[in-house]
């Protein structure tokens, strides 16, 4: 009887179609861990960018290079003035009586010293100038904020505030002496007619320069009317309105002189202008250099005191300024 036996089975291959789909499948696979891989280092360089960009170092400047970087330049440029001051003088390019040299001019300071009349003369007019600085800021601000918004008032007093910014301030000396009297009140009318256009200027050119999209964003969260003025228009603005200011407190000072020049009494004190009047009057030379000299240096003090610090801060503030100087 003859046997039958059954051979085994060959495993068979794995179709095409199968393995093909299997290679894909696995291929994406990896390709997806591979994008997502991606996209996580993507955000992730990102995140790291804008928290670089978000963290600003600030660091005390060293007092070395305070020194090199903001105190030395100056010094050396007085030194050099100084210098050839006396140089020209040494050499005899003008009379003296004309041109005195540093030496004159320092006799002359302590002279007024030794009377008692540095202070006197510095405060009367630095008083003076603040405070009817301060009353064109309370006046310009609003000033500059409705011509600003308003397009009709703007349309009517946008030309006469900047023929008023360019108008000498001491072509209002003799109306004002001529409508208040030879007193403290003209002297703070032409301090303010000097001031306040260029103030209101001044805001006016900051809030052209904010972006609407400002606007429409507080517009949206409420603020509208004094509230949107003062939480978005002021901060906005607030490069361009400061240096209005600056410029402000510039015309308010020299305002302020040429008052102080023109109009002499006895009764509104002696300030510098007066000062260098006095020195006119008796031919002194050393005298009037040495009140054009208070009125620089009161100028430059105003500015190294008050609006630079402002200026820094309103810079770092907006990461416009890197270190803290």
């Amino acid at each position: 009887m003859a046997s039958t036996e059954t051979a085994p089975a060959e495993p068979r291959p794995p179709e095409a179609g199968a393995t093909e789909a299997g290679a894909t499948e696995t291929g994406a696979t990896a390709a997806g861990a591979t994008a997502a891989g991606a996209t996580a280092g993507d955000l992730a360089g990102v995140e790291a960018g804008l928290d670089a960009l978000d963290a600003v170092q600030i660091r005390r400047t060293p007092l070395s290079q305070v020194l090199r970087e903001k105190v030395l330049p100056p010094v050396l440029a007085v030194v050099l003035v100084l210098a050839l001051w006396q140089g020209v003088y040494a050499a005899e390019v003008f009379p003296e009586y004309k041109f005195p040299g540093p030496g004159s001019v320092w006799d002359s300071f302590l002279d007024l010293w030794r009377r008692g009349q540095v202070f006197e003369v510095l405060w009367t007019s630095v008083s003076r100038g603040l405070f009817g600085f301060l009353i064109s800021l309370a006046i310009g601000t609003p000033i500059g904020l409705i011509v600003a918004r308003v397009r009709p008032v703007r349309a009517a007093l946008g030309p006469i505030l900047s023929g008023l910014q360019s108008l000498p301030s001491v072509a209002w000396v003799p109306a004002a002496i001529i409508w208040l009297g030879l007193n403290g009140s003209a002297m703070y009318a032409v301090i303010l007619l000097g001031a306040v256009p260029s103030i209101a200027n001044g805001l006016i050119s900051g809030i052209d320069q904010v972006p609407p999209l400002y606007l429409r964003a507080g517009r949206t969260l409420g603020a509208t009317g004094p509230r949107g003025a003062w939480h978005i228009l002021l901060p906005a603005a607030l490069p361009g309105y400061l240096a209005g200011l600056k410029q402000g407190w510039a015309f308010s000072w020299r305002s302020l002189m040429a008052a102080e020049i023109i109009a002499s009494s006895p009764d509104l004190g002696l300030g510098l202008g007066q000062l260098l009047e006095n020195g006119r009057v008796a031919f002194d030379m050393a005298r009037v250099e040495l009140a054009i000299l208070l009125i620089l240096i009161v100028g430059i003090a105003i500015d190294l005191l008050i609006f630079s610090p402002l200026e820094r801060r309103v810079l770092r503030s907006r990461g416009l300024l890197a270190a803290a100087r």
